[in-house]
């Protein structure tokens, strides 16, 4: 039983990290689209912080945060990824870091940024794990203090990614768009309605979020 759980955490980690481990895939191919797409969808805007959302579990949305970053790590950008999802943080399991410290032990003052970033195996991509869950998540990200570690994160690092919580499933997400130049939703093909679609469009659009474009997954990842 043991054997097989680690099978399954290798086959989801080689999934969640196929932009590094196989650079040549037409699924690499299409998140550096994806990267690209970007830059040409935002007005002339500078979009260095991103944030990754989706309107419900299991539609995919870690993996495409994690590959996203890779993808512009490899075009030279140095790269912070960070897991806000503090309900169910996955980020630290596939790149086999410590969940702790991370996000949560600098926002409540336990340690410095610098101190709580972790480096990967990924050139040019250092990982913010998430850190200890705590009950008041949503006023944690809608705190000052979480404005100033994505403005101290921009003076080093040229793109911020973070995976977020599903919009529609807590307040979390909602709390920290109006804090990121942007915000990509990620939807999942067979399973994400058009009407849980547009409710996620409405309900980010409500909270100051500047909605840079959509993934389509077409599978459940």
């Amino acid at each position: 039983m043991v054997r097989e759980r680690s099978k399954i955490a290798k086959r989801v980690a080689n999934r969640s990290l196929v932009a590094y481990l196989n650079p040549t895939h037409k699924i690499s191919e299409q998140y550096r689209t994806i990267r690209n797409n970007i830059q040409y969808a935002s007005d002339g805007r500078s979009i260095r912080s991103i944030l990754v959302t989706s309107p419900s579990d299991g539609d995919g949305k870690s993996t495409a945060a994690i590959n996203l970053a890779i993808s512009m790590a490899q075009r030279g950008d140095q790269v912070l990824l960070i897991d806000a999802n503090f309900r169910n943080p996955v980020l630290h399991k596939i790149f086999n870091a410590q969940i702790s410290p991370g996000l949560s032990n600098v926002l409540t003052q336990q340690l410095t940024f610098a101190e709580a970033t972790h480096a990967t195996e990924v050139e040019g991509l250092e990982l913010l794990t998430s850190g200890l869950s705590y009950t008041n998540s949503a006023d944690m990200l809608d705190s000052q203090s979480m404005k100033e570690i994505i403005e101290m994160a921009t003076k080093r690092y040229d793109r911020i990614v973070i995976d977020c919580p599903p919009v529609l499933n807590v307040p979390d997400t909602n709390a920290l768009v109006n804090k990121c130049d942007g915000v990509v939703l990620l939807l999942n093909c067979g399973k994400t309605t058009h009407s849980k679609a547009l409710e996620a469009k409405q309900s980010l659009t409500f909270a100051g979020a500047h909605i840079i474009g959509a993934i389509l997954n077409k599978k459940n990842v």
